[in-house]
């Protein structure tokens, strides 16, 4: 198990140096000049120079590359060029907020999805299956959007059941900031269930049909526990594997819900580093999130292989 992580994360150290230099050349491609922007409608030429030297702007691009990295390791991803604030402070502050959206969308997504794709695989060519099969392609199709807008419009504005927005920290009020979350978590989560609900229909079907499962009907074993214990366990290893990968998805779709529900996450912090050609912040969010992708790519394979007995005898 752990020379198989050690080569995971070996194979993960050029990616993430790939990616922290698309990053740093990418920002410099774009339009504009932040600095133009910090020196307020006069810029004058001695403040613009003064900033430039300060964020160390003058040095050539690879001097400032080596820079930023050295920072990285240290786990110093630069100061905002917008709220002079170190941009792992930013990031630390938002992140949370957006975990917190993320896990429970997971856990919607898991105790929708899975029963439904366990139901719809055991009355295969019902019409539990049919409607079990409409509704998942539903989730996937309908736009986030849009759901979110109609939830604030009916659950919040006309029957006024749940809040739309005034998210408050865990540590601050529990109750009310779970309550803030529900909407944003059933709208992220939705595509995620249908996701699962199919994946997990897929995999079931292909379980019901071996030989074991039939051997476990032949021995008057029940139905329920022919189903749970034999066949969804052995099914389980392609689920577990998708939704390690999936939850890093749900981190990057929570930006267009955070800005729907005006929740000061992640995307939050995106949406205004973009718009006001913040590339330091930029450059952190981006460089944050590939690693969150790796890493929940080696915790996919970690799972896969813990869970598949013929990974572990090779």
């Amino acid at each position: 198990m752990l020379s198989f992580l050690l080569r995971r994360i070996v194979i993960a150290i050029p990616t993430v140096i790939l990616i922290s230099i698309f990053v740093f050349g990418l920002q410099k491609l774009l339009p504009g000049d932040p600095i133009l922007a910090m020196a307020g409608e006069e810029r004058d030429p001695e403040v613009i120079e003064f900033l430039r030297e300060k964020y160390r702007l003058n040095d050539p691009i690879p001097v400032q590359y080596l820079n930023w990295i050295k920072g990285v390791l240290t786990g110093d991803l630069g100061i905002s060029l917008r709220t002079n604030q170190p941009v792992t402070e930013l990031i630390g502050e938002k992140l949370p907020v957006t975990i917190q959206l993320a896990v429970m969308a997971l856990i919607f997504a898991l105790v929708i999805g899975i029963p439904a794709g366990i139901l719809s695989a055991v009355k295969k060519g019902t019409v539990t299956d049919y409607i079990a099969n409409v509704v998942a392609l539903s989730g996937l199709s309908i736009p986030n959007f849009w759901l979110g807008i109609m939830l604030i419009l009916l659950v919040a504005v006309k029957w006024r059941l749940l809040p739309a927005s005034g998210y408050v920290p865990l540590s601050e009020d529990f109750s009310r900031s779970i309550t803030t979350m529900i909407m944003p978590a059933f709208v992220l989560g939705t595509a995620l269930a249908a996701t699962l609900m199919r994946h997990t229909r897929s995999a079931m079907l292909g379980v019901l049909k071996s030989d074991y499962v039939r051997t476990a009907r032949a021995k008057g074993l029940a139905e329920r526990r022919v189903i749970l214990k034999h066949a969804f366990r052995n099914a389980l290893t392609p689920i577990v594997t998708l939704t390690a990968l999936l939850f890093g998805e749900l981190v990057a779709g929570a930006v267009l819900t955070e800005q729907i529900f005006t929740i000061p996450g992640f995307g939050k912090l995106v949406v205004d580093a973009v718009f006001n050609r913040d590339y330091a912040v930029v450059q952190g969010i981006v460089l944050v999130t590939a690693v969150g992708f790796i890493v929940m790519n080696i915790l996919a394979d970690a799972a896969y292989f813990v869970l598949n007995p013929r990974l572990r005898k090779q």
